[in-house]
């Protein structure tokens, strides 16, 4: 019987360090895992549907809508206010929550 004392150095088992090492990478692909599965453009037990609108006002705007199992995905083109046309009068929205048009001046209604 060999008596083991606490200032003995142990026996390094290369082995153990590996079983380690595979712990750790089993944790971190169950994190992955619980974030993919929390995205809900990507899971599939989502049933309703999804807007996502990333960086909103800015150049690089993103939309993506999800309606059933099909995603649409929309990018800015960064031209914000450019295009032909003209102003063709002002919509003020009412304490009711109603808007009302005021065409400018020069206008005749249709």
């Amino acid at each position: 019987m060999s008596l083991k004392l606490l200032h003995e150095a142990e026996n390094d088992d290369p082995l153990l360090s590996m079983v380690n090492i595979i712990d750790i990478f089993l944790v971190i692909i169950a994190a992955l895992l619980i974030t993919v599965a929390q995205n809900p453009l990507l899971s599939q037990l989502s049933k309703q549907d999804l807007t996502v609108i990333s960086d909103p006002g800015k150049p690089n705007m993103e939309m993506m809508i999800k309606k059933g199992e099909k995603i649409e995905r929309y990018k800015a083109s960064g031209a914000i206010g450019q295009g032909e046309g003209a102003k063709a009068g002002v919509a003020y929205r009412m304490k009711d929550g109603s808007i009302v048009y005021v065409p400018e001046a020069g206008e005749r209604p249709r």
